[in-house]
């Protein structure tokens, strides 16, 4: 897979979409520390080239957006659900502002989870997910995920091992039934470096504006980095199916994060080429009625 070793440059493999460049392939072991956290493997030459990619897909994104809404009026089932993961501060929230402000939020369906609440807890854990999964014709939008359910719960030994180890299965035979009904799963682990992690807890902590995003419970969670790296190494590893797989994308450059999620959101919309549903009424009928009635 792109990315192992050292940075890659952008555009290295022409003719490769990032789909497949990105992509764990399914029972392949994963590595961590062997994929380059400031990677932009695929993508522009710079942040500007970067940038001025991502301002001209959004014309390309909002188009499909439509016609992939359109197309769930007259019976289209299709979606997509875009699953964001990744160490705290590698940017999901930014992700979904930046990326997802380039399409229509009335067809956009986005679901941040948290720890889960009292009446979640007494229900299986994928049932608060298939609560919040997207309706036809929309682009959910996941920030966290059922992936926390064996990551910090394997991390922080919420369940016990075995529990979390069926889980695994779970995920897998939960993520085939919903693209036997029609949903597009674009799942993204946003690969953060350790350095760059602790770069942007001090910014937070240097802007007294940016204190309401920072949470003295991720200086406990950092402690935790070998682990959660191990956790996330064997969901990658276990969860990256032919149906439904993971892509890898390097989080320290935002701008190569937003064009890379861009990317691969476009690719998965110009996959499923959404068309417009023909009318159910008789045009000429119609115009000749309304230019009668002027």
């Amino acid at each position: 897979m792109a990315g192992k070793g050292k940075a890659r440059k952008g555009g290295d493999r022409p003719g490769q979409n990032l789909r497949e460049l990105l992509r764990i392939p399914e029972g392949e072991r994963v590595d961590l520390a062997s994929h380059a956290t400031d990677a932009t493997p695929g993508g522009p030459k710079d942040k500007a080239a970067g940038l001025a990619a991502i301002a001209r897909m959004g014309e390309r994104l909002a188009d499909l957006q439509e016609r992939l809404y359109a197309a769930s009026t007259a019976g289209d089932r299709r979606r997509i659900l875009l699953v964001l993961q990744g160490m705290d501060t590698s940017g999901k929230g930014g992700t979904v502002k930046h990326v997802i402000g380039l399409f229509n939020p009335s067809g956009c369906r986005i679901k941040a989870f948290k720890a889960p609440t009292r009446e979640e807890l007494a229900h299986p854990f994928l049932w608060r997910v298939s609560k919040a999964l997207p309706q036809s014709g929309e682009i959910g939008i996941f920030d966290r995920s059922h992936y926390e359910d064996v990551l910090i719960a394997r991390v922080r030994e919420l369940v016990p091992r075995p529990q979390v180890t069926l889980r695994y299965g779970h995920i897998n035979r939960f993520e085939q039934s919903l693209v036997d009904d029609g949903v597009t799963v674009v799942k993204v682990f946003l690969h953060i470096g350790h350095k760059e992690q602790r770069r942007r807890l001090l910014a937070r902590l240097d802007n007294p504006d940016k204190h309401w995003k920072f949470n003295a419970g991720d200086i406990d969670e950092r402690a935790l980095w070998p682990a959660y790296q191990e956790a996330y190494e064997l969901a990658l590893e276990r969860c990256s199916t032919a149906a439904a797989p993971w892509h890898l994308v390097p989080a320290d450059r935002k701008w190569y994060r937003n064009w890379a999620v861009s990317t691969l959101l476009l690719e998965h919309l110009e996959a499923l080429d959404p068309q417009y549903p023909p009318g159910d009424f008789d045009v000429e009928e119609c115009r000749r009625r309304l230019l009668k009635g002027s």
